[in-house]
């Protein structure tokens, strides 16, 4: 089994069966010490093999060598009036992404990276404007929760993959990630309440509806008028809407489940009558729940939000027409709330 990106990033980069792959045939040790390992790092914590007081020292010291345990560090962290935690995290090669940590009455939910930049250079998006840097690894990826959990002292209930980079094109560590997260042997976390956002990959999307965990889906759509989607999201541009709304109707016909659309409210960009119209137009047929998202501004962005009145407008025109749809709260806007801005500050 091919396993390009450990000698990058170590023992974070292995799914769970390239784990059990080692532990059984490269190094024919028993399989319950998979179940073992698993639980030292993703549940107790673990930062070092040598903490693994239950696992035969021959084999830690094997492992320690071929698969290095790295953990992240914390570079920089705001904290909000509302509670909003962001974080600016460190990998091992020296990567950084944005993590943020969101209390809410007795839940805490935590947005995750995908990858350390972003490839798509939507227009609204600080983390697309600076550019890709690298995958990261599964485990990377839930070090981010366990992180957040540790920061606040708290249960985390739900991660959503909405933070920097696009997870479909990291599709196989972010759905490791997710199972990771999932497995009662690690965190724990209920699979509905563990969403993955994509700006519209079409082959992932089929992929994913065979999944058999019930992970939720959200898309990034932001429009339903192609010139308008094409000049904000230019990395997704072949992907037209009639392929994507096609892509979601399988989906939700392969699960039975409700996708989300995540929509952006960006002033005079997408907040007209006619962007309206034809948002009610894609949404039909589709069993989708739509979120509308005030815009956090950036600097320098040619974007601003669209007024409050606006949303609202929104929210009730759909909801008559049958159309589930919600405001998103907004949490952090006291400090850079904004994909990618505390990590553009910071360089």
């Amino acid at each position: 089994m091919k396993r390009a990106t450990v000698d990058t990033i170590g023992f974070k980069a292995l799914t769970q069966a390239e784990l059990a792959e080692v532990i059984t045939e490269e190094l024919q040790q028993p399989s319950f010490r998979t179940k073992q390992i698993l639980q030292w790092v993703y549940q107790k914590g673990a930062v070092s093999f040598d903490d693994m007081t239950n696992v035969p020292a021959s084999l830690r010291d094997v492992l320690s060598k071929q698969y290095p345990l790295y953990t992240p560090k914390i570079i920089k962290k705001q904290v909000s009036l509302d509670g909003t935690r962001k974080y600016l995290i460190e990998l091992v090669d020296g990567a950084h992404v944005e993590t943020v940590g969101i209390p809410y009455k007795d839940h805490l939910s935590v947005c995750v990276s995908s990858q350390a930049g972003c490839s798509l250079r939507c227009a609204f998006c600080a983390t697309g404007q600076a550019g890709y840097t690298r995958n990261l690894g599964c485990g990377e990826i839930v070090d981010q929760v366990m992180l957040v959990a540790r920061d606040f002292e708290k249960r985390v209930s739900n991660v959503v993959f909405m933070g920097q980079g696009e997870p479909f094109l990291n599709y196989d560590a972010s759905i490791e990630a997710a199972r990771i997260i999932n497995e009662p042997n690690c965190l724990g976390i209920g699979a509905r309440h563990i969403t993955i956002s994509t700006s519209g990959i079409l082959p992932q999307i089929r992929r994913f509806a065979s999944e058999p965990q019930q992970f939720t889906l959200a898309i990034s759509l932001h429009s339903a008028i192609q010139e308008t989607r094409d000049e904000i999201m230019p990395g997704v541009k072949n992907y037209t809407l009639d392929r994507l709304r096609d892509s979601i109707i399988s989906y939700a016909n392969a699960t039975g489940r409700r996708p989300t659309f995540e929509y952006l409210m960006i002033n005079h960009v997408n907040d007209s009558n006619e962007h309206l119209k034809a948002l009610v137009a894609f949404c039909r047929g589709t069993l989708c729940h739509v979120n509308l998202i005030p815009l956090n501004p950036t600097p320098k962005s040619r974007f601003t939000p669209s007024p409050l009145e606006r949303i609202k407008d929104f929210e009730q025109y759909l909801t008559s027409v049958g159309i589930e749809t919600t405001i998103r709260q907004s949490f952090g806007a006291d400090i850079d709330a904004a994909c990618g801005q505390l990590k553009q500050k910071y360089k």
